[in-house]
């Protein structure tokens, strides 16, 4: 686990998220038997840490050992990552546009008025998608984005013209609503003003993507940074669909042994090893050294292997 927490803090992209984990104990001071399964994932890294808490210090305790000068998490929109970034000068959060997507189509579902209108924007973030999809296809991550190619350049100007097209409407709702406060002498922004309940909700939804504009559009000029959190999410989609089956966990040793377990495997996965294999590797070597850990466990890193150990563990255990 230390080798792999080494390893993530070398690099400057990570995906974030966290679930609810049940550990069945009792903690003075703590109410109920809910804990939280964090996930922080690299290139080379899928990080698990279990905590009875929720708060800015999971995320900023773990990333309190980063080396880069400046470091990107993409995540949603939880107030915890926002605090750490307001708080670490080298990160800077990437928001989620399938959260902004979700809030379109909320709204559309609790109010049928607005279904034209989310379904309008829907169709925008689609066409955002479509588009930065086509400008990846041409992007060469050896040069800046002013020396990509004319096939690049042509689809970049269109996903700018596409966001430009968002946000003009979105402001356009925000300043009438702002400019309503200030008429009516309200100091703090106020929903006051606003008739009908949908009104207020399409308001709040516009409000809340101007609010996070800057990290929705970190990916224009960084093409690495994907649109959504998705990567995290389908990271952590394994634990949950077990937490389902089995509840959690008994103890408070056996939730962190479930999170390093998820870290180790997970990582070995990432690195298209064959997870039974490489266990059962290093079990041997455990027990060749007298039930303990092996002295070096360099040629278990997927990073420090050779290429023919690499090739060897990518496949089923001979038998």
């Amino acid at each position: 686990m230390e080798a792999l927490y080494c390893k993530q803090m070398t690099e400057d992209l990570f995906h974030n998220d966290e679930t609810r984990w049940e550990v069945f104990v009792t903690l003075e001071g703590k109410v109920g038997t809910r804990w939280y399964l964090w996930v922080t994932r690299s290139a080379s890294v899928i990080y698990y840490c279990i905590d009875p808490s929720r708060s800015t210090a999971v995320p900023g305790a773990h990333f309190a050992g980063l080396q880069s000068e400046r470091a990107i998490i993409v995540c949603d929109r939880y107030s915890a990552y926002k605090k750490l970034a307001r708080l670490s000068d080298a990160i800077i959060l990437a928001f989620c546009w399938a959260h902004v997507r979700r809030d379109f189509l909320n709204a559309a579902i609790s109010f049928k008025n607005l279904e034209p209108w989310a379904l309008q924007f829907k169709e925008l973030i689609g066409q955002l998608y479509h588009l930065n999809g086509l400008r990846l296809e041409h992007y060469n991550p050896h040069y800046s984005i002013a020396d990509q190619s004319e096939q690049f350049k042509a689809h970049h100007e269109a996903v700018k013209k596409c966001l430009q097209s968002m946000l003009d409407i979105a402001h356009n709702e925000v300043s009438i609503n702002e400019q309503e406060n200030k008429e009516a002498g309200r100091k703090k922004l106020s929903l006051a003003g606003v008739q009908s309940s949908s009104e207020k909700q399409k308001i709040k939804v516009y409000r809340s993507l101007v609010n996070h504009w800057d990290g929705l559009t970190l990916f224009l000029e960084n093409p690495l940074v994907p649109l959504d959190n998705n990567i995290a999410e389908n990271s952590i989609r394994t634990p949950v669909n077990g937490r389902k089956s089995y509840y959690g966990s008994g103890s408070i040793w056996s939730a962190h042994f479930a999170a390093e377990s998820f870290s180790i495997l997970q990582t070995i996965a990432l690195h298209k090893l064959n997870p039974r294999h490489w266990l059962d590797d290093y079990l041997q070597a455990c027990a060749k050294n007298k039930g303990k850990p092996p002295t070096n466990i360099n040629s278990f890193l997927p990073w420090k292997m050779s290429p023919e150990r690499r090739d060897f563990l990518s496949r089923p255990k001979p038998t």
